[in-house]
């Protein structure tokens, strides 16, 4: 026990749902209503609702984290994990269970979250040192490092609703991990922040783990970070904790749980004689998945009819990166007749090429002439990421590509 940061035991969350907005009431109206109707002011008092009007945010969620363990919490959007994370802040309380917190704990669960708009930079400082429970000495002495960590000195006496979102993600980061919460709970708040400040804030993460002892809860959609950072991780699924374990065994279990998930597609039809019925991305242990590591190969495979006997058809796959820019253009002629008949077509990609970021999947069939049968766009989106921290995906500089070639280097 002497270890434990943080015990959850059956924890549980309801919200009602789907209720109309009823109009407050005062003591003498709540008194003449009870006295007019007596029945039906009961009635529709003490009436519990329905399970039509319940959600269950969390259900029966148990897991502990020792200290110094840095947790990873994954999940899909609407999976729990802010709610989560707001009742071990302390701001909700569960409906049913308990969560146990052993420590101080200072939390970044939105930009600038405890910030006061018309304070100053410097007065915020202060304001959130107290509030994490540390004393006006404390502040004082860790205030120059949070400043320089935060990287506003300049700002720093200027109101945060002047701050854009960058600056108070950047201040209220440096204020969390230098206060020295024995729990820090971080949720994809990073994600704003430039990529330099995200290298900083790692790594400053990393410092607290390893040097300091501290726990540390991340959530975030990058499972590049998530591997590198977390040594243990959990996986949600609306609102039940469904995997637990090793950060590498989670998110395994996370890419494989949506892998028989259809994608949905809009085609663009020209002629009758081809059609384009199923799309998927496929691992290189041929399991249908939504994100690839960089260090390994993979494919895209689609299925497609054919209603009438065509001469001559050919296949073509487009890849097209978050930017908008065309990075890869494959092209298959078969000179052949198709009869009719249902055809499944696979475009294999070698590992090591594309630069880790989110890529969207153009498809199309054409005849002998070029001309179109049938596309899609944006037909399948998904994610190459990469355990070295020097990728970044929004830094168009990585170029289109990024394949390992070979170097040579000679002395002259």
């Amino acid at each position: 026990m002497n270890n434990l940061s943080i015990r959850v035991e059956n924890l549980g969350k309801r919200y009602r749902i789907g209720a109309h907005q009823k109009r407050y009431y005062t003591l003498r109206e709540r008194l003449v209503n009870l006295m007019a109707s007596p029945f039906d002011y009961l009635r529709t008092t003490l009436t519990p609702p329905s399970d039509e009007e319940v959600l269950w945010a969390l259900q029966e969620i148990s897991f502990d984290v020792m200290q110094g363990e840095v947790l990873g919490i994954i999940g899909r959007n609407g999976s729990g994990k802010s709610t989560l994370l707001k009742i071990l802040s302390r701001i909700t309380l569960p409906t049913i269970g308990r969560a146990d917190i052993y420590g101080c704990i200072g939390s970044l669960l939105e930009v600038g979250t405890g910030f006061h708009p018309e304070l100053t930079g410097r007065e915020n400082v202060y304001m959130n040192g107290i509030v994490l429970g540390m004393s006006k000495q404390e502040v004082d002495r860790k205030f120059d490092e949070i400043v320089a960590f935060s990287e506003i000195d300049k700002f720093i006496d200027t109101p945060v609703k002047r701050y854009s979102s960058g600056m108070q993600v950047r201040l209220a980061f440096a204020v969390a991990a230098h206060l020295e919460p024995d729990i820090l709970i971080v949720d994809e708040v990073l994600a704003v922040g430039d990529v330099a400040f995200q290298q900083k804030c790692l790594g400053k993460l990393e410092e607290i783990t390893q040097t300091d002892g501290r726990t540390v809860l991340f959530v975030s959609h990058n499972l590049g970070t998530m591997l590198e950072l977390c040594s243990r991780a959990i996986l949600l699924d609306k609102g039940k904790l469904i995997a637990s374990g090793t950060s590498n065994e989670v998110v395994e279990t996370y890419l494989s749980q949506y892998a028989n998930q259809a994608a949905a597609f809009v085609t663009q039809k020209y002629h009758e004689g081809a059609l384009i019925t199923q799309v998927a991305l496929l691992n290189h242990h041929h399991q249908a998945v939504q994100v690839i590591d960089y260090d390994v190969p993979f494919s895209i495979q689609f299925e497609f009819e054919i209603t009438e006997p065509i001469r001559a058809l050919s296949q073509w796959v487009r890849l097209e990166n978050q930017f908008g820019v065309h990075v890869l253009f494959a092209w298959l002629a078969y000179q052949q007749p198709y009869q009719r008949g249902t055809y499944r077509a696979i475009c294999e990609i070698p590992a090591q090429l594309l630069t880790p970021s989110r890529y969207h999947v153009d498809i199309g069939l054409t005849n002998h002439r070029i001309q179109p049968y049938n596309e899609t766009h944006k037909c399948l989106s998904f994610d190459i990421i990469s355990k070295d921290r020097a990728f970044d995906p929004n830094d168009r500089g990585w170029g289109a590509v990024y394949p390992r070639l070979a170097w040579h280097i000679e002395n002259q």
